[in-house]
Order: structure tokens, then sequence, then C-alpha cells
């Protein structure tokens, strides 16, 4: 099963680019080995390739391959060296100390996904095996140093990346067309076991890539600095040896020898010398001059034998060195190296005047660019480690690549011109909207450069924005969810004249109905529901005692029939509302 899980990632390797497709037919592509980055492996030197001509057969690459290898050796011991350089070496940690600030949430890697199961494995990976917080820094820091960083990936089934092992520069030795039949083949020979060669999944290789002709490794940021770095040194001793020379101040004694015959003036001056001379050197061991510390010609004066004239003996004063800073040179190195680092020199402290600004990004947005581009190379392949341990753990198809790694810039300079740039983006929007000079879809294409499919998932956005705001003005105000099924009414409900329920018009039917002689909904007309000019229904026959029912007319007579039982009298002749008649109800 093991040599299963391997041959699958040797597949997956192959080719150096992972292809997924999403659910929504999205093409996602990883390139984990930067073949999109040069064009070829270049082992030729930059200058000789110039003039030699390219045809160069299988086994002669072989030899520039392997040249090139003894060639890098030599680049390194370089960089070893330039790392003793204070300069360099404060320039190396800024590069690591810059590239790991962690993010508001105090977090170094920051890992975004949909998927919470994916979120929980890289979390793990990250911050319990490799460790990010801690070793980041040092690996960022052999990268940009040597060019190239390696890691050995130890790989257990189902269990993905349980550990992993760092690996020298010195040691790895990176081989691409190697293997004719397979020219997409990626494999590693560690010094001291060229029979194992490690695949490409096995291990992880940061380089910086910037230049071809350093392919398949990456190009040192110390490599622009390199030659400025030893005129630089070289600049430096030799003003050091001056100083030394020619900055004590000496006297220069002249000593009147008078008529001293010239074969006897030799002896002289040393019998003068030997009484006004400071204490030899003498070496203990064996009792005779040292003369590895004579420095007479540094510290000790001059005697000069004079003859006739006037002046006798004088001691006359020689100047040291005058111009003691005079460091013009030194400067242009200095700031030559400077250029080639990409560092401002006020971080590093030879310039005043860096103010309150928190970060050496702040200071300089093209230093925060130049950080980012290191990041993005680290980022790059610590998605490729992620994709071995999730591919291990049995995530394939488009969740092997449905996730996403950053590390946090820290420019504010650089967020702010993004901010600015937003801010006026949309003064000019909402100008041209006011102004109504242009319309809604104009401003999306000419001044925020959204595409079709982006207008409408904005508008859908902006709609369920509103809603989300009238369901607060709800809550606030009435105390009540919209959104909440409890709360919600149905279509019946908000209907307002329906048959056999409660709703619109129509009595509440829990309520007990009083008789009052009115008709019932049955006896009328289906068209009396509507109401003529004056506010009344329309009854046929003009009343509802109307005699063009038999129900109507038998209702008449009784009526008749009652009040004439009660009050015994004839109305044929009297009104119902005639005096006698009130006048008998009396009686």
């Amino acid at each position: 099963m093991a040599d299963n899980i391997f041959t699958r990632l040797g597949g997956l390797f192959r080719s150096n680019i992972v292809v997924r497709k999403t659910k929504d037919n999205r093409i996602v592509v990883k390139d984990i080995d930067y073949s999109q980055l040069g064009l070829t492996s270049n082992f030729i030197d930059r200058y000789n390739k110039l003039f030699n001509s390219r045809q160069n057969s299988y086994a002669s690459a072989q030899n520039a391959r392997a040249l090139y290898n003894v060639a890098k050796i030599d680049l390194y011991k370089d960089y070893e060296l330039m790392d003793q350089d204070p300069i360099i070496s404060s320039a190396l940690d800024v590069y690591s100390d810059e590239s790991t600030v962690n993010n508001i949430e105090d977090m170094t890697l920051e890992i975004k996904t949909e998927n919470d199961k994916i979120y929980d494995v890289l979390h793990n990976l990250f911050y319990d095996i490799l460790n990010v917080e801690y070793n980041l820094w040092s690996w960022i820091r052999n990268m940009v140093k040597y060019g190239d960083f390696f890691l050995h990936l130890d790989i257990v089934d189902k269990l993905g990346i349980v550990n992993i092992r760092p690996l020298s520069s010195y040691d790895v030795m990176r081989l691409e067309n190697h293997d004719p039949e397979q020219p997409n083949l990626v494999e590693f020979e560690i010094e001291g076991d060229t029979k194992n060669l490690k695949q490409n999944y096995e291990i992880a290789h940061f380089r910086m890539l910037s230049d071809t002709n350093f392919l398949p490794y990456g190009k040192s940021m110390l490599e622009g600095g390199r030659k400025v770095f030893k005129q630089l040194t070289l600049m430096e001793d030799a003003m050091l040896i001056h100083r030394i020379m020619r900055a004590p101040e000496k006297r220069i004694f002249k000593i009147d020898i008078g008529n001293i015959p010239p074969n006897e003036v030799e002896n002289f001056m040393n019998r003068i010398i030997n009484k006004m001379k400071k204490i030899p050197v003498i070496d203990q061991d064996t009792g005779e001059y040292n003369l590895k510390y004579n420095i007479e010609s540094v510290t000790e004066d001059y005697f000069l034998p004079v003859r006739g004239g006037d002046s006798g003996t004088q001691i006359d004063t020689l100047q040291g060195l005058g111009n003691e800073g005079a460091i013009d040179d030194i400067e242009y190195l200095k700031n030559k190296l400077f250029a080639s680092l990409r560092i401002p020199k006020a971080f590093l402290g030879y310039e005043e005047g860096i103010g309150s600004k928190a970060t050496l990004a702040a200071e300089d947005v093209r230093f925060a660019r130049t950080i980012e581009r290191i990041q993005k190379i680290a980022i790059a392949e610590l998605e490729k480690i992620a994709i071995v341990h999730l591919y291990t753990q049995g995530f394939e198809d488009a969740e092997l690549l449905n996730f996403d790694l950053k590390l946090q810039n820290p420019s504010m300079i650089h967020e702010q011109e993004k901010l600015e740039l937003m801010r006026q983006q949309l003064e000019i929007a909402k100008d041209s909207m006011e102004s109504n000079l242009f319309s809604r879809n104009w401003i999306y294409d000419n001044v925020f450069n959204i595409n079709d499919q982006l207008k409408v998932d904005m508008y859908n956005e902006i709609i369920e924005d509103q809603k989300q705001q009238f369901r607060m003005e709800q809550i606030s105000s009435e105390g009540t969810d919209p959104a909440d099924p409890a709360n919600q009414q149905s279509e019946e409900d908000l209907t307002v004249a329906r048959k056999g329920e409660w709703g619109g018009s129509e009595p509440d039917p829990f309520k007990k109905e009083i008789d009052r002689g009115r008709p019932k909904v049955g006896d009328m007309n289906p068209s009396d529901d509507e109401k003529s000019g004056f506010g009344r229904r329309e009854f046929k026959g003009g009343s509802p005692l109307a005699t063009s029912k038999g129900a109507t007319v038998v209702k008449k007579e009784s009526v008749l029939k009652s009040i004439k039982d009660k009050y015994k009298h004839d109305f044929k002749n009297n009104h119902i509302l005639s005096e006698d008649s009130i006048i008998n109800e009396d009686k």
C-alpha cells in the first residue's frame, strides 16, 4: 500500500503542474515547480553563452551541469564570507523578520479555505508538524542567502507528512533533463547517497528564481553585491593600512655634526639615536631583535645629520594624516552595496530621520514589494507541501487545491495606497451617479473594471444586504425577526375576502353574532358585493322587503297581522302615526 501511494504521488508530480476542475467548471492550476517562470534550464555561463555555440549534446550538457555545481560551491563560500559582514548579516535578518510578521490574529501563516476539514488538516500540518512560527524565519534566511533551501519530507501513507529534515545546500544536487525518456522528471541527489535519488514530492526546494543563468537553482539576494563587497573589503583594508602608516605624528631631528669626518658620521649618529631611542623589541627566547615588530618607520622619529650653516641642531614636527574624514570612495561603494540589497540605509542605522515608521517596509514601499516577492516564493513551496499532505490523506479532485496560503505583508503604506485608490474610485462613482452624467454600467466598466458576471453577483449581494438591513430594522423596532418562520404569514393570510374563513370584512367567528333581522349573505345576489355609488348594497327589487320573493310577502303579512292584534284598531282609514292611533295606544 505504501508503494502504491508513492507511485500515485510520483504520477501527481510528473508534470510539475497540478490541475483540477471545480464543480462550477473552473480550472484550478498549481505550478508547484515554477515551470511557468523560466524557459529552460541554462547551465551556460552568462558571458560565454554569448560567444559559444549552443550545439551541445546530452553528454556535454551533463558535463556543463557538473562544472556548474563546482562553481555553485564557490558561490556559496563567497556568501558565507559575506554573511560575516555586519551590514549584510543584518540585511539577511531583516529579510526574514519582515517576511514572517504576525497578522492581527497573531498567526504567521494564514490559511484560507471553504472546507473546515481541510483547514484543520493544514493547520495541524503547518503549526504542529512543521512549526512554521519558529522554523519559517530560518528557512527564508537560508533561501535569500544561498538562493536555495531544501527540506526532506518524511511521508507515511494515510498520515501524510509526519516530519521534516533540513538539508544543506552544499549536499543537494537537483537533476533535470537527465533522463531522455522522461524530460519532465525532477529528482534530487544527496551527497553520500548517490544510489537512492529522491523524488520531487520528497524534497521541498525553496529557490529564488530571478535569473535563468542560475537554473535549476535560485539566485541569492547577495549575488548582486558580491563584486561590490569584494571591492569594499579591499578599499577598507587599504584605508586602514594608510591610516596606520600615515596617521602618527613624527619628529625630525636635524643633528649638527660640525667638523666630524664623513667616515665617522654614521657612528656618531648611531650613538645619538641609541641614547634617544625607545626600548627595542627583543625576542626573549633568542635575545635578538624581532624584525617583525620593527615599526621604526611608523612610530619612531627621524634623525638627519646636517653640516654647516647657522641653524645648528633643529627639531621639526612631521604632521600626520590630515584628511581622516575623506571617505567618499568608501561611501560610494557602500551605497552600491545598499542598492544591491534593496534595503533603505535608515533602517540599518546609517541615516537618521526614519521617523515614527514602525517597520522597514513602511519606510520604503519598494522594499515592501521585495518582501512580497520573497513571500510568494515561500508560499509556492509551502503549497506544494500542503498538496502532498492532503493527497496522502485521501483528498482528491478539486478539494486538493481548495485552499490558499498567505503571509502578512508588513507594509502599512502599501495598504494605505490601495485604500486611497479605492476611496478615489468611490468618490468618482458617487459624483458621476449624482450628476447623472454616466450610467451605473458605465461606471462599473470604466472606473472599477468589473465584468458582467461580477456585476450580477454584486447586484444580488446588494439585494441581500438590503434584506438584512430591513431585518435588523424590524428586530430593533418591533422586536420580531421577519426571517423566523413563526413570524411569517402565508399568502392565504394576506387575502382580504376568503370564503368560509375569518379575514377581510367578515365578523369574528369566535364572537357570538346577535340576530338583528339583517339579511344573510346567502339571501343576496352574488353580485350584491358591489356597492352602489351611495355606499349602500343593491338588493333585488330595491329593498330586502321587496315583494318579488314569496318569503318576503309572507313576512310582510305576518308583520301587519301582529300590529292589528296589538292595537285592535282599523288602520285602513288611519295612518299608523296619526294622533288617534297614538292616543288609543295609551288607553
